[in-house]
């Protein structure tokens, strides 16, 4: 007779749905900003709340709450100095990723790489010669990696494709975050 299986178990995508989740919760940090403990905190030591902004944007489960901190902190602040630092945040917390991708997403990553849309896609870029499937790689993880999208899946594309080292991906990931992290942060400034 097989194990009972819990609910939790029962998920197809726990990790996603955990992902959803995390958007709520940003949802409510946004609407409830001066609720949350630590804000005070965060705005007077704005360099800090930067630098953990950027860190945990990159994060799936992070990055919607991370990124609500980024448009506080660009209300008051200086763009430039917030995101030159959320960018350095952001290039740790994308180093981190890189290192240890194996133990991320990897497992419902490579469920979704079974999904017809990126069947087709792969078939798609298979018919097209090697420098240009390389560049719509790039492009393709480039725009996952500069959005408040989960970076795994980003860095997860260039790790596999071997084709870049570790100092290269660094600078990428730097400024492809910095000009995201930027675009937020002109987002709060507008608020």
């Amino acid at each position: 007779m097989p194990a009972k299986r819990t609910a939790w178990e029962r998920i197809k995508y726990p990790k996603l749905l955990l992902l959803f989740l995390t958007f709520v919760v940003a949802y409510i940090l946004f609407r409830e900003w001066e609720a949350v403990p630590y804000h005070e905190f965060l705005l007077a030591y704005w360099y800090l709340g930067a630098f953990l902004g950027g860190l945990f944007f990159v994060y799936g489960f992070t990055a919607a709450p991370a990124t609500v901190l980024l448009l506080f902190l660009g209300r008051d602040n200086n763009l430039f100095f917030i995101g030159i630092i959320a960018g350095l945040g952001a290039l740790v917390g994308d180093l981190v990723i890189f290192k240890f991708i194996q133990h991320s997403f990897a497992d419902e990553i490579e469920h979704i790489w079974q999904w017809k849309i990126w069947l087709w896609f792969t078939a798609l870029t298979n018919r097209a010669p090697e420098g240009l499937r390389k560049y719509v790689l790039l492009v393709f993880a480039g725009f996952i990696i500069a959005s408040p999208l989960p970076d795994e899946i980003g860095v997860s594309l260039l790790a596999a494709s071997r084709g870049i080292s570790i100092e290269s991906f660094a600078v990428l990931s730097f400024a492809l975050n910095t000009i995201g992290i930027f675009l937020i942060l002109m987002l709060g400034a507008g608020l």
